[in-house]
């Protein structure tokens, strides 16, 4: 990959990645180690972490940490910020551990508003404030980022849980930049637009779409992981050390476009029949909502 970061740009981090087996948080991980991270991931589905971290080992050389947690436990996340520091502290965090799906917001039950808000808020906060703690006790410097979504910036129609949530860790990032700052702690954000991952784009995308449609982005087209975790390995990497309390938008323009929503906008136009086919089409959402 031909980038103007430094090869050893992450040279002597240890980066802990929530949700870090799969989709944008593999991407990230993989281009953290490129640049000499050494990393630590976790997830619920072990096997998944499992091939994530043996695929990584054989690509760098390097061995990954794995760790099975549930970040809407608080418990769950202490134990494995326990392990993490029995080896050695992290030097930077990333909450990038999401849950989300396309819904009637008065049709949502309190489990499925839960769910999302456990996941992306409580476990986002959970997360934070064990690495924070650590960090301030030892009197050493920290890095935390956090992905957020352009909903918690602008909203947006039948995903408000996830907006919701993720607001509510802006508002996080913004706060402990101040509070920590003397501790040379850094907060800061990521709201990507439109970067397809397999997982996001089967709950997100509407049953009744055939194609994706990018009429909504200026530059015609989603992003590539490689951008988003270019912008991530610089925000916490050394260069971005004056940089903390923001959230950086990469999202190709949409947003001065009202966001890339083409299916937002046809779903708000469906009738109680057309959101029975998107639920049947959703057996998790079935489960949860």
């Amino acid at each position: 990959m031909t980038t103007g970061l430094a090869s050893n740009l992450l040279q002597g981090k240890r980066v802990l990645i929530t949700g870090g087996g799969t989709g944008l948080g593999k991407s990230m991980g993989q281009r953290f180690m490129e640049l000499g991270a050494d990393l630590v991931i976790c997830g619920r589905r072990m096997r998944v972490l499992e091939d994530t971290a043996s695929e990584f080992e054989k690509q760098f050389g390097r061995s990954v940490q794995i760790l099975s947690c549930d970040v809407r436990s608080s418990e769950q996340v202490e134990e494995m910020f326990d392990s993490i520091w029995s080896r050695g502290p992290i030097d930077v965090l990333v909450n990038n551990a999401a849950g989300n799906f396309v819904a009637q917001t008065h049709r949502l039950s309190a489990r499925a508003i839960d769910s999302i808000l456990g996941i992306c808020l409580h476990g986002g906060a959970y997360c934070t404030v064990a690495a924070g703690r650590r960090w301030i006790e030892a009197e050493k410097p920290g890095v935390v980022l956090s992905i957020l979504t352009l909903s918690a910036l602008m909203g947006a129609p039948f995903t408000v849980p996830s907006a919701m949530a993720k607001a509510g860790v802006e508002a996080m990032t913004k706060s402990l930049a101040v509070e920590w700052g003397p501790k040379n702690i850094r907060l800061v954000a990521v709201a990507p637009g439109s970067f397809p991952t397999e997982g996001a784009t089967s709950r997100l995308r509407p049953a009744t779409s055939t194609a994706p449609d990018h009429s909504g982005i200026p530059l015609r087209r989603p992003g590539k992981h490689s951008e988003l975790a270019n912008l991530c390995a610089f925000l916490v990497s050394d260069l971005a050390s004056y940089i903390t309390g923001e959230t950086i938008i990469i999202d190709g323009g949409s947003r001065y476009l009202g966001g890339s929503r083409g299916g937002a906008m046809q779903m708000l136009q469906w009738s109680d029949d057309d959101w029975d086919r998107q639920r049947a089409a959703m057996p998790d959402q079935k489960k949860s909502g």
